[in-house]
């Protein structure tokens, strides 16, 4: 473990090291005050002040076929969201949820995202299914009323968790890193020994877009909209949509009103 004043990026720095030849045993975490280069998914950059965000990543070693790594994506919000919700009194855990595949929600505004990327290891490799895997974490501590703004759409921070908690108030950062690492850990140890057969009933514990209608964007076009129903094993979001259910892998997800005059209608798969 490592905490560091200033960085480029969290995530572009284990990768490097995982490339590398020469490395200490992992888990690895590395956490930074600012990171100048920080990313978010789909190559967006990550906002920070010192301060006012909490931003670190860990790299772990996971046995698995690489058709069964974009579910680690998910998974990883999964559990970033059931160990903040631990931080929580009991009444308030259902206020944080997760958008799929991986934005941590306070309410209904971003409290924290994540960044889930792939590497071989520069050492000599276990099998041909090890990999590395990076995961990246920024949760908001202040500053939501600038970012909202900013970024013209709603922002939560932590501020805004510990005025309605009086556990999470008690947390000190340093145990919050520490539950998500090792919820991290726990999550990747289980899919390998396990699989991902009991992945959808889990992420139905915390799913924010169960039953709205949201539309799937690439680039900026709709390719997909539906109601959202889940997800399947593989960790893709499931749409209902008048022709059945439709698997999503990969795009912006927006909750969106049903066209005026229509009420919600449910399709049978």
């Amino acid at each position: 473990m490592d905490w560091v004043g200033r960085t480029g990026s969290t995530n572009a720095d284990l990768l490097e090291l995982a490339r590398s030849e020469m490395h200490p045993p992992r888990p690895w975490l590395l956490g930074a005050h600012l990171q100048d280069n920080g990313r978010g998914r789909a190559g967006r950059t990550w906002q920070n002040r010192l301060g006012a965000n909490l931003m670190f990543s860990c790299a772990f070693d996971v046995f698995l076929p690489a058709r069964s790594l974009p579910a680690l994506s998910p998974l990883a919000g999964v559990a970033t969201c059931e160990a903040l919700r631990g931080l929580l009194e009991p009444d308030n855990r259902p206020l944080l949820s997760l958008k799929w595949p991986n934005d941590i929600q306070w309410r209904f505004s971003k409290l924290a995202g994540l960044l889930v990327e792939v590497t071989r290891s520069g050492a000599v490799r276990h099998s041909p299914d090890h990999h590395v895997v990076i995961l990246g974490l920024g949760i908001n501590l202040q500053d939501a009323r600038a970012l909202s703004h900013a970024l013209n759409r709603q922002v939560a921070d932590w501020t805004e968790v510990i005025a309605e908690d009086e556990y999470a108030r008690a947390v000190p950062a340093a145990d919050i890193v520490a539950r998500i690492a090792t919820a991290w850990a726990d999550a990747f140890s289980t899919v390998v020994r396990e699989g991902m057969g009991t992945f959808p009933q889990r992420y139905a514990q915390v799913d924010h877009l169960a039953g709205q209608h949201v539309v799937v964007l690439d680039n900026g076009q709709t390719v997909q909209s539906g109601i959202a129903c889940g997800v399947n094993e593989s960790g893709q979001l499931l749409l209902r949509t008048p022709a059945g259910v439709s698997p999503v892998s990969v795009g912006e997800v927006s909750v969106r009103p049903l066209p005026e005059g229509r009420g919600q209608v449910t399709f049978t798969p």
